[in-house]
């Protein structure tokens, strides 16, 4: 593999591998204020329990996540010092504000979420809580003011070889970050509300610990009852403030290679060599119909509208893209089935639903990262749209050293990573009946 291809991958795992954890802490961060915020105003002992037990999830997650954004940092450094140096003035800035406010909170704060239940007041734990909430969507709106500057990059003038700042407004509220912001921060509140009803219903399934299973299915789908329909409004005006800047990332998310198709491509196996789909299923006038036109006269954009040397890889765009918003109509009919049941009453005794709820446990996930994929892979081969290509930006190093280094990460990661799920799955099975409050136990 070249060293261009080998800094790409090592960079996606890295990427991939930390914003899994973020889609699941910062909507945790979020749901450890209502529940503790609960329990301080009502007294009921099962809201101390699940925030116990939604504690320890978020916490070890949260600290994987915070490792693994330090080793990006460093990789913008080491594996595209061409970037590094160019973006420096814009990028360096924004980072350094994510640190300042972001990290300077969470870590201020921490410590009295982790340790300070029964040792401070209920007041001061609940500040506390708030606090490392609101440092994880800190963090989270610097990371994505800094990616959607490189998506939509404005407020800039290139001197000297670099990207200076010229108005700090219009760098960081630029085109794409109005909308993308919230879709974000949308996504992860979706993601931990599908993880959160997921553990939930396998406790239903298995009978145990009801009081505090029901509490947490009902909170989680609640939430995405009210979320998933705002994504989709968000999500159409991602695509509105980003796409028509970036129209080779609409073509090839479409799936076609020539503009002749009025059809829309619900699965594709792109062959970029050869500009065309080994194979592919298309429903006739649906895409037509999505540009509006109910005549199927509209034809889908074709990649072969954009030169060959700046088009993105379809096949990574194309099946990222549906990753993601095949997840999303799956958590979406999850949903209305889930509001169908309770309107019905009925949700706490389909078991089925209980099992499936269980296994959609991961269609959060699944949707971010393949929007991510979509987002990035779609930019290529532009570092900075239009402005800095990615082949200008990697740095000098040895193929076979940074080889090493890609699969060295890569078995760390996935090592990491199974520790976490398998974290996560002791302590299911230990439960959350060691999370009562002892008053509780002992009335019992």
């Amino acid at each position: 593999m070249s060293l261009l291809a080998l800094s790409r991958w090592q960079f996606a795992i890295t990427v991939m591998f930390h914003m899994t954890f973020p889609a699941i802490t910062v909507g945790l961060s979020v749901l450890l204020c209502v529940l503790y915020g609960m329990h301080w105003r009502t007294g009921n002992p099962v809201y101390l329990q699940m925030f116990r037990f939604w504690r320890r999830i978020f916490a070890v997650g949260f600290a994987i996540g915070v490792v693994a954004g330090v080793v990006i940092t460093f990789e913008m450094g080491l594996d595209w010092g061409g970037y590094a140096a160019e973006t420096g003035p814009v990028i360096g800035p924004i980072i350094g504000m994510e640190v300042v406010t972001a990290f300077f909170v969470e870590a201020g704060f921490i410590g009295v979420l982790l340790y300070g239940d029964g040792r401070v007041r209920r007041g001061t734990m609940f500040v506390a809580t708030v606090m490392v909430s609101l440092g994880t969507v800190l963090s989270s709106t610097w990371i994505i003011a800094a990616n959607s500057w490189l998506q939509t990059p404005s407020g800039f003038a290139f001197r000297h070889g670099r990207f200076e700042p010229v108005d700090w407004t219009h760098v960081i509220f630029n085109p794409s970050f109005v909308w993308r912001w919230p879709h974000m921060l949308a996504a992860v509140m979706i993601s931990a509300a599908f993880l959160v009803a997921g553990i939930g219903a396998h406790y239903l399934v298995k009978g145990r610990a009801t009081a505090f299973a029901r509490r947490s299915v009902s909170i989680a789908l609640g939430v995405a009852a009210i979320l998933l329909p705002l994504q989709l409004f968000l999500g159409d005006h991602v695509a509105g403030a980003e796409l028509p800047l970036q129209l080779s990332k609409l073509e090839a998310l479409e799936g076609n290679w020539s503009s002749t198709n009025t059809g829309y491509v619900i699965f594709a196996i792109p062959d970029q060599q050869a500009r065309r789909n080994i194979a592919e299923l298309s429903v006739p006038c649906l895409g037509s119909a999505i540009a509006k036109d109910l005549t199927c006269r509209t034809p889908a954009p074709g990649l072969d509208l954009t030169p060959k040397a700046d088009r993105p890889d379809m096949a990574a765009v194309f099946w990222g893209f549906r990753a993601m918003f095949y997840a999303a109509l799956l958590m979406f009919g999850t949903v209305f089935y889930a509001t169908v049941l309770r309107l019905r009453r009925k949700l706490w005794t389909a078991r089925r639903f209980h099992r499936f709820l269980t296994w959609s446990t991961p269609l959060g996930i699944i949707a971010i990262l393949g929007g991510w994929v979509t987002a990035e892979s779609g930019r290529q081969p532009w570092l900075v749209f239009g402005h800095l290509r990615t082949s200008a930006a990697v740095s000098r190093l040895a193929p076979g050293e940074l080889l090493f280094s890609v699969l060295g990460f890569s078995l760390l990661y996935l090592v990491m990573l199974g520790a976490y799920v398998a974290y996560i799955v002791r302590t299911m099975r230990t439960g959350p009946e060691r999370d009562l409050p002892l008053m509780t136990i002992e009335a019992r």
